[in-house]
This record gives C-alpha cells, sequence and structure tokens, in this order.
C-alpha cells in the first residue's frame, strides 16, 4: 500500500534542572533499548544533542529532529521534567506529539534515584492546555521502559493518522445521487482538519474516460484483473472497460493531488453512470481499495474520509458498507443461536453493491449489479465484485460533519460471523455487541447516515484517539455501550 505516511517519531528526553540530568539519560537509552528490541529499528529517533532542560535545549532539540526527518514526537519526562520547555517543544513542533513519563525503578534508590515524572505529567498537562497544544496522552501516562515502548508502538497509528490528514485531498465527481441527502458533505470540518478536496463533474470524469480509449496500458491492466479474478472472472467481456476506467482514475489521481502526498476518492456510480459509461464501477473501487487509495460509493466524501483514516489506522485495506438489513429469524437460529454470544438485535448484515477488495472476501466473482440490472439492460451493469466478507474481528466506524458544522463520529467493535449470507454483493453477517441499542440511540439518534467503514482487526482504541486529537468533541464520539449502561436518550423503564 503506497498512499499512507512513513512515521518516524523522535524521542526527546526533557528533565527539570534540579533534578539530575542522569536520570533523564539514563531512562532515555532504556526506553530506546526496549522499543528497538520488541519493534526494530527505524520507526523511533533518540535525540541525542541534548538533555531538554531550558529552552535554548528545546530549540537545539526541536532543530534536530527535524534535520533527522522526524513526523512525530514523543516527549519523554525521565523525572519531573521543565514545564515551560517541553510545552514550548510541542508547541513549535509541526506534527503530532504524545507525552510519556517514567516510573521510578526500585525501592532502593527514591532518594537520589527517584525522578517524580509522576508529579511533572500533571504539571505537563497543564501547560499544554494552558497553551493550547494538542498532545496525545495515553489511559496511564507513567510506566517503565517496556510499558512506555508499547506506548509509543500504540501512538504509531494514532499519528499516522494525523499526518495523512494533514496531507490528504479528496477527490469527488458528483453531485450526489437523487434521494442520497444522507450523503450531504459540508466542506467547513474538512478544512478544519487540514483536509483539501477537489469537487468535479460526473462529466469531466466522463471526458476523462474517453481520452484514455485505446490506452496502451490497458491491456496489462486487463491481465492483472484475470489473474485476481481467476475462476470468479464470469464478465470477462466487460475487463477492458474497467482496465480504461482504473487508467482514468490513476492518472487523475497523479495529475490532481497538487501539493498533497495522499489521496481518496468519493465516486459516482449511478444513475447515469451506468448508461454513459457502461459498467459499474464497483471491481475498480475494490482494486485501488486494496492499494490504499479508498473509493466511497455515492459520492460519500465523509465516507472516503472514513476509510482513508481506517487504512492510515490499520495498514490494511478498508471497505465502505451499507449498514443494510436484519438477519432472518430462520438464519439466526439455524447459523447463529447457541453457537455465538449474540441476540438476534446484535446482528445484521452489512452490504455494497462490490466495492470490497477482493482479499477481503472468501472468494468472488465479477456479476451484475442485481439492483440496477432490474431496471437497465444488464450490460451495461456489469463490473460488480461479488462474495461474502471474511470472516473475523471489525471495527465499524464513521467520521461526519452534521449540516450545522458538527464533528461528530461513531466506533463499534464486533466480528463478520462465519456465515454464508445466500445473497448478492460484497454482504456479511456482522455481529457487535448491543448493536440494537447502538442502532437506536447512536446511529439513529445522532442522524448518521448509512454508509460505514469497516476496518478489518479491532482498531477502535486508535480510532477514538485519532478523532479525539483531530478534535472531535468527547461526547460527540458515539461506541455501543455494554449492557446496563444506559444512553442519555434511552428510556430507563425499557
Amino acid at each position: 500500500m503506497n498512499n499512507m505516511p512513513e512515521l518516524k517519531i523522535g524521542v526527546v528526553a526533557v528533565s527539570r534542572d534540579c533534578f539530575p540530568e542522569s536520570l533523564s539519560v539514563n531512562r532515555r537509552r532504556a526506553l530506546i533499548d526496549a522499543y528497538t528490541k520488541k519493534y526494530g529499528e527505524g520507526t523511533v529517533y533518540e535525540c541525542p544533542v541534548c538533555i531538554v532542560e531550558s529552552e535554548i535545549h528545546m530549540v537545539q532539540a526541536l532543530e534536530d529532529i527535524r534535520r533527522a526527518g522526524c513526523n512525530a514526537l514523543a516527549v519523554y519526562l525521565g523525572n519531573f521534567g521543565p514545564e515551560i520547555s517541553e510545552t514550548l517543544l510541542a508547541k513549535h513542533f509541526d506534527g503530532p506529539k504524545m507525552f510519556i513519563a517514567a516510573a521510578e525503578e526500585t525501592q532502593d534508590d527514591l532518594i537520589q534515584g527517584r525522578g517524580d515524572a509522576y508529579c511533572g505529567m500533571l504539571n505537563a498537562s497543564y501547560n499544554l492546555k494552558l497553551r493550547g497544544v494538542k498532545a496525545y496522552i495515553p489511559e496511564y501516562p507513567v510506566g517503565t521502559a517496556e510499558e512506555c515502548a508499547d506506548m509509543i508502538h500504540e501512538f504509531e497509528p494514532i499519528a499516522r493518522a494525523v499526518i495523512g490528514l494533514n496531507s490528504l485531498k479528496i477527490i469527488s465527481f458528483g453531485p450526489r445521487p437523487l434521494n442520497f441527502l444522507a450523503c450531504n458533505a459540508p466542506i467547513q470540518q474538512l478544512y478544519n482538519i487540514g483536509v483539501e478536496i477537489e469537487e468535479n463533474s460526473e462529466l469531466d470524469l466522463f471526458e476523462a474516460f474517453n481520452r484514455h480509449a485505446g490506452d496502451e496500458r490497458i491491456s496489462a491492466v486487463v491481465k492483472e484483473m484475470e489473474e485476481e479474478l481467476g475462476e470468479g472472472n464470469k464478465k470477462p467481456e466487460i475487463l477492458q472497460k474497467l482496465a480504461q476506467y482504473e487508467l482514468t482514475l490513476t492518472d487523475w489521481v497523479e495529475e490532481h493531488r497538487g501539493y498533497r502526498k495522499y489521496v481518496a476518492i468519493a465516486g459516482k456510480c449511478w444513475p447515469a453512470f451506468q448508461t454513459q459509461f457502461g459498467f459499474v464501477p464497483c471491481y475498480v473501487n475494490s482494486r485501488l481499495a486494496a492499494r490504499g487509495i479508498p473509493v466511497s460509493c455515492e459520492v460519500d466524501i465523509y465516507g472516503c474520509l472514513s476509510e482513508f483514516i481506517g487504512t492510515v489506522v490499520s495498514q490494511d485495506a478498508v471497505t465502505l458498507l451499507d449498514i443494510n438489513n436484519t438477519v432472518p429469524a430462520d438464519m439466526f437460529k439455524e447459523s447463529i443461536e447457541g453457537k455465538f454470544p449474540y441476540t438476534q438485535k446484535d446482528v445484521f448484515m452489512g452490504f455494497h453493491c462490490g466495492n470490497t477488495a477482493s482479499s477481503k472476501l472468501c472468494s468472488c466473482e465479477m456479476g451484475n449489479q442485481l439492483i440496477m440490472a432490474r431496471t437497465l439492460p444488464e450490460e451495461v451493469t456489469q463490473g460488480t465484485l461479488e462474495g461474502d466478507i471474511i470472516p473475523g474481528d471489525i471495527t465499524f466506524y464513521r467520521l461526519q460533519s452534521t449540516s450545522d458544522n458538527l464533528l461528530r463520529a461513531y466506533v463499534a467493535q464486533g466480528e463478520v460471523l462465519p456465515v454464508k449470507t445466500r445473497s448478492f454483493g460484497s454482504i456479511g453477517v456482522f455481529a457487535i455487541p448491543e448493536m440494537g441499542r447502538f442502532y437506536r440511540h447512536v446511529l439513529i439518534e445522532k442522524n448518521y447516515p448509512h454508509h460505514g467503514a469497516v476496518a478489518f482487526g479491532h482498531h477502535g482504541k486508535a480510532l477514538f484517539e485519532v478523532f479525539k486529537y483531530i478534535g472531535v468533541p468527547v461526547g460527540e464520539i458515539g461506541y455501543n455501550q455494554p449492557k446496563g449502561v444506559r444512553y442519555p436518550t434511552e428510556n430507563p423503564w425499557g
């Protein structure tokens, strides 16, 4: 995947001048050793020029980590720390930052060897607030060298997401289809979190597609598609057009990214797309998602933004699905009840026409988009990738701006069950604990659209911290409350 940041975290140790500097020196060295031993070299950089005790040291450390190419910062309190200099370092560093602190090592060295970083972290957090500086502080930010190494590792997906958003351009082709007001996308909050957007007409895309007719690269892309689809290549006659469209999008990305490093696409797929282009774009969307360039359906701008965040956090392909339909009672009774710890209200089917990467499907076939084929000639509805989504852990989530410019998000962890869907499209049987209540008191109550992003694996902890870091109010980050914990809008009498 080539559409995400490479991370280099500068680790800068700080020391209050009335404490032994050796505490910070030795503890920093132990931290770096612990990280390298567990996670390898290359991601963290140990700032060697100084232990930051003063504003002059702060400038020296800042210049050093910039020269080293660091794009994220970990401020490490080896002892109490200088609250002014350490927070100035964070203020002037252009990138995501975190603060962590050293725990005391032994009861046998609590005079000259006591660092009081537990205390210093309180002053650091207070000064960060005074200066209006955002920084990630772990749930419990004080630990041994090994524990602090783990904290830095947990910071990595958060840092990647923040860096990615600050260099992201969303390219959209619109307008939205009729009756898709749910995918409304006020763009002010995109700018607020550092994202650029380029909005284009579907006609611009069609013109670019026509210019790619006969492109000499088409045959090579068709060969790739044939190899990927294998026996699932049920519509070989459409691959030439799909390859032409894929080249149209990838060339557009390179020609229009401008000064931005990363790109996501909010694409159009109906109602005029099929009749004019002569196919549906689902399979191409799935192939780009597999490369780390998420493409949302139905010009869902916040959908593709959510997908990009999940891609960077998980370093894996994501998908965008409708929170679509209930699981029939007979399917639940036959395949789920007594086999998995879920009620019928905990399960649902996540579906989209065929945009999910082939690697995330149990098996796949190129087919017709059935919903469109009900009202259109079959030959113009070819190009969708169908199959059941692979079982395993997932995170369902979305970042959204409301029409009145409020940023909100939700995160819910669950799994795709190993249950045959007996249906069509890219689809799976999803299980999320207490989904029924979450559906009512978060998704409906907070007016979320039907599209949700799906990351493969449990990434809720990192996504929650990303949303906090970029400015989503904590009270506006919804999640599936455990049984017995009531939502504010939930009737206490059931």
